[in-house]
């Protein structure tokens, strides 16, 4: 038959299983927010042109408008200052074969249940593959926080005077998966790849940074990464084609042997 409808019968019979990383993108679902004197991320928003109606008998429709960077997103090179000059480095011009990218799935429940504020290291990292075996090259790192399961209450952002409360990486950490581990990018739970307080680190705000200055991608507002193995899963992730866009909305999903 061929490798491509090998894929789809092995969807269609239940060999692979497929599952939903992706919120649902709605006017309440929260975005970033930044200090003050910085521009905002809007949030989603839908107004409806028709619904069988006297502005248009026989169809539904909507304008919709947003932030690239709302709801569950992709952030591609050009999103930060470091890879501003990098090659492919908009969302128009990434390469597709880079939509689809094998995924290692790092749990840190227990980690960020007992400190929002929990930061992942290069030690905590090399302990866990003295666990679990090394991480492959060329894989999606996600962070698995359980961080899905705020939406909906204002735990999810956890903003406090002194800004967002959520767990995320330091710069040994991004150093060690970008050039030790070459991954293909950080995908989370969280509305950022960094630490809600990653703005105080050195350097500051590390994941963007070091990922993005590398040609690396992320992968924000996640869900389910509970429903995934440690290996064996593909993400499939195409923003849409945005010209000289910096990231997009997205529909996530992972593909994985039942």
């Amino acid at each position: 038959m061929g490798l491509a409808l090998d894929l789809i019968a092995a969807l269609a019979d239940g060999r692979l299983r497929v599952v939903d990383l992706t919120n649902t993108l709605s006017p309440d679902f929260p975005v970033i927010v930044l200090p003050e004197e910085f521009g905002q991320c809007a949030p989603f928003r839908m107004e409806q042109v028709s619904r069988y109606d006297a502005d248009g008998p026989a169809w539904y429709w909507n304008q919709i408008t947003m932030n690239e960077h709302t709801g569950t997103h992709f952030d591609a090179p050009v999103h930060w200052v470091t890879g501003r000059d990098l090659p492919d480095n908009t969302v128009d011009a990434v390469p597709p074969e880079h939509f689809m990218a094998p995924v290692v799935v790092i749990d840190i429940v227990a980690e960020a249940a007992a400190d929002a504020d929990f930061v992942l290291t290069r030690a905590f990292l090399e302990d866990w593959e003295a666990r679990n075996g090394p991480i492959p090259p060329r894989h999606w790192i996600a962070l698995r926080t359980d961080w899905h399961k705020r939406v909906g209450t204002a735990a999810y952002l956890n903003l406090r005077e002194d800004g967002a409360h959520s767990p995320g990486p330091d710069a040994g950490a991004m150093e060690f998966l970008v050039h030790d581990r070459d991954c293909f990018g950080l995908a989370v739970e969280t509305v950022g790849t960094d630490a809600g307080q990653g703005s105080t680190f050195d350097p500051p705000l590390p994941a963007h940074a070091i990922l993005h200055g590398n040609g690396r991608y992320g992968l924000q507002c996640l869900r389910n990464l509970d429903q995934l193995p440690v290996r064996g899963a593909v993400i499939v992730a195409a923003p849409l084609k945005i010209q000289g866009g910096s990231g997009s909305p997205l529909r996530v999903f992972a593909i994985h042997e039942s």
